[in-house]
């Protein structure tokens, strides 16, 4: 870490916010302006609207992520974690991935944390569910469905295929319908390279606690996602959650009990619980309350968006919704992102803040391949799309807002590739213990030392026997 007389940003979050952020600030700055400092646990940012591509296999999982330092070259990027704030002093406390803590003073502060999953206290949830927030998630949930495959494959016992071979996803919207639709179609492809597994053999499960999935798109193409999936032999139960899942035995609030080795949730997000230690104030839901021009309300050194920040929509105000506030995706963080580095570059040279305005541009999402539903608002008229031409809108819209020409390039390369190779269907569930073979290979070998009762045994035997 540096120490330097210059004025210190701090952006807490390394996120689609932090990034870009980070990003137009060192662009709008003057040479030696100020100090650009980013904190993340991560030395890199997820885009998360590929996350179920990447859990299907469709796009490397590398391609999905951006490396911070590389992206902020000028930037001073830590990794670790801010836990506390003193407005008072203007100083952070920053938890390094190893050492001590320490204190990180500041003069102008951007906090950009994003959003956790939501969870509820369902017995059993904590160990038996799979998040799909992280890249790291998406892997371990490809490799996790592929092994139960194997499993299902390799085994007579009809109690354990039976469970390896249902697969149970919680929560309809965005995260849950395209992850679903994705790994139903990855299994597809995959039960084909098996003697003893079918796509008949497999039970996929949609569960929402709601009576439509797909809200972010229309009732009509809701429903439609609905169809499509039911079509495709997904069982979606509305209206209903999950109580239980105690060791993969997954009881819904409908009355159906299912056994189950693959539990995924998806049931939506929450702020950043860190939020609480900084000092700052809280919307009813737990978000940091912003003005329109993403300053924190009562602050002047002090911004915030994404999913972390309750920021007030003035098109959806201005039409007459009073409590409108601008939701928690990617189509508004990329916007935020650069009103808030304009506003923070702006706010240090003592120049009038800019409001943020954005109207809603409509949403995309992808099924599985070939797959998907769309909602355009081309001059104030929406216009839905479905099937193979969504499809192309919601890979199009992503590919080219993935952050930096370089993961484009990379992203599409993926997918000219998939037109022309079969997808791959292996599973490298090792690589999340890679040390335990040959841990098993270097370990000490006891000495083989017959224990008391087998040497009373042997000694009983070979007196009968004399």
């Amino acid at each position: 870490m540096s120490t330097t007389e210059r004025p210190r940003i701090l952006v807490v979050g390394g996120g689609y916010v932090g990034l870009y952020a980070a990003r137009r600030i060192l662009k709008k700055m003057r040479y030696g302006e100020a100090t650009v400092t980013v904190v993340d646990p991560r030395s890199y940012m997820t885009y998360q609207p590929f996350l179920p591509e990447t859990a299907a296999g469709n796009i490397s999982p590398r391609h999905v992520v951006v490396p911070l330092r590389r992206v902020l070259p000028k930037a001073e990027v830590l990794t670790g974690r801010v836990t506390t704030i003193d407005q008072e002093r203007k100083v952070a406390t920053v938890a390094p991935l190893t050492g001590e803590a320490y204190e990180l003073p500041f003069d102008y502060l951007v906090v950009a944390m994003g959003a956790v999953s939501r969870t509820f206290p369902i017995p059993g949830l904590a160990e038996q569910g799979i998040g799909m927030k992280g890249v790291e998630e998406a892997i371990g949930l490809r490799n996790h469905v592929l092994e139960q495959l194997d499993k299902a494959d390799s085994t007579t016992d009809e109690a354990i295929r039976r469970k390896a071979l249902t697969f149970v996803f919680i929560g309809g919207g965005f995260a849950g319908a395209e992850t679903i639709g994705e790994v139903e179609d990855m299994a597809r492809d995959a039960s084909a390279y098996y003697t003893n597994v079918s796509r008949d053999d497999m039970r996929f499960i949609l569960v929402d606690a709601a009576d439509k999935i797909l809200p972010e798109v229309g009732p009509k193409l809701g429903v439609y996602g609905r169809e499509h999936l039911e079509s495709r032999g997904v069982e979606v139960y509305l209206s209903t959650s999950m109580e239980s899942c105690v060791d993969g035995h997954v009881v819904l609030k409908n009355g159906l009990e299912v056994d189950a080795h693959t539990i995924v949730w998806t049931a939506g997000v929450k702020p950043n619980p860190a939020l609480s230690r900084f000092g700052l104030p809280l919307g009813p839901r737990g978000h940091i309350d912003c003005e329109p021009t993403l300053q924190v309300a009562g602050t002047d050194h002090v911004w915030a968006a994404g999913d972390n920040a309750q920021v007030p929509d003035l098109v959806g105000r201005k039409a007459g919704n009073e409590n409108a506030w601008c939701p928690p995706n990617a189509q508004h963080a990329l916007r935020q992102a650069k009103v808030l580095g304009d506003n923070v570059v702006s706010g240090m040279r003592g120049f009038p803040q800019k409001e943020y305005r954005h109207a809603n541009k409509g949403a995309v999402a992808g099924l599985g391949l070939h797959k998907g539903v769309a909602m355009i608002v081309v001059g104030g008229k929406r216009i839905k799309l479905k099937g193979r031409l969504a499809w192309y809108m919601h890979r199009a819209y992503h590919g080219l807002a993935m952050p930096t020409w370089n993961r484009k390039i990379r992203v599409f390369a993926d997918w000219t590739l998939g037109m022309f190779l079969k997808r791959e269907v292996v599973s490298l569930g090792a690589v999340e213990s890679p040390r335990e073979e040959f841990y098993e290979a270097a370990k000490p070998t006891p000495a083989a030392v017959p224990k008391p009762a087998e040497t009373a045994t042997v000694s009983g035997e070979a007196a009968r026997v004399s």
